[in-house]
């Protein structure tokens, strides 16, 4: 087979400007052993073997969006088609959407520790104004039986973090009672950052024998569901 010099000489001359396999059989259409051959001998300088190292991110880079789009499209699809499932919610349903929440994140009594009231923590806003609306609609509990504690790092940004929960809760920042975590050295948490406002504890006053029903409640809804 006589050698294809023209082709030969304008891919070497494409490698020693930086350019890559796949580029430069995008302009010459051989076959890739013939192309891994004559280059076989062809040295690179340092700004075109950093040329291609660029091109090779920039690709991978690519490769990563265009695979990060496809998963957040296809979460999305997820959600939209699962959010239809839900239809209304009802008084029955908040009851017992409000008591699962509180047998998951609730204080309960103890032999040990009686008399606990109501107190409820957790750092997602939509689980506390859910929670704060259960309240409301099953206990008719009022805005002034309620308090909140604000528990945080002491490393974060405080005034960030009671703006974000004054505004969440509708209420004044300075009626946050602040109470700081202590940091670990070398810690490995990840709730750290500008989008950590710490935890809200939320608390009901004179509670105690309405924490005692959540917990006949609770109990019902093991029995039935076990039946």
């Amino acid at each position: 087979m006589i050698p294809k010099t023209e082709e030969r000489e304008k891919a070497i001359k494409l490698r020693k400007e930086g350019f890559s396999y796949s580029e430069i059989l995008k302009e010459i259409p051989v076959a890739k052993s013939s192309l891994s051959l004559w280059l076989r001998s062809v040295g690179l300088a340092k700004k075109q073997k950093q040329r291609i190292t660029e091109k090779k991110l920039a690709a991978a880079l690519r490769g990563a969006r265009a695979k990060k789009e496809k998963r957040m499209a296809l979460v999305k699809e997820i959600k939209d088609k699962a959010r239809k499932d839900i239809k209304n919610i009802n008084k029955r349903d908040l009851l017992l959407i409000g008591t699962s929440l509180y047998w998951a994140e609730g204080a309960k009594e103890k032999e040990n520790n009686p008399g606990v009231g109501i107190n409820f923590s957790n750092s997602d806003p939509r689980m506390i104004l859910i929670f704060i609306k259960w309240l409301r609609t099953i206990f008719t509990i009022n805005n002034s039986d309620l308090s909140y504690e604000l528990y945080i790092h002491e490393t974060a940004n405080l005034r960030n973090a009671k703006l974000y929960w004054s505004k969440i809760l509708s209420m004044p920042a300075q009626n946050l009672r602040v109470y700081f975590k202590k940091n670990k050295i070398n810690t490995i948490r990840k709730n750290i950052g500008n989008n950590y406002y710490g935890l809200i504890r939320l608390r009901v006053a004179k509670s105690s024998t309405l924490n005692r029903k959540i917990a006949g409640w609770i109990e019902g809804i093991c029995t039935r569901s076990l039946i």
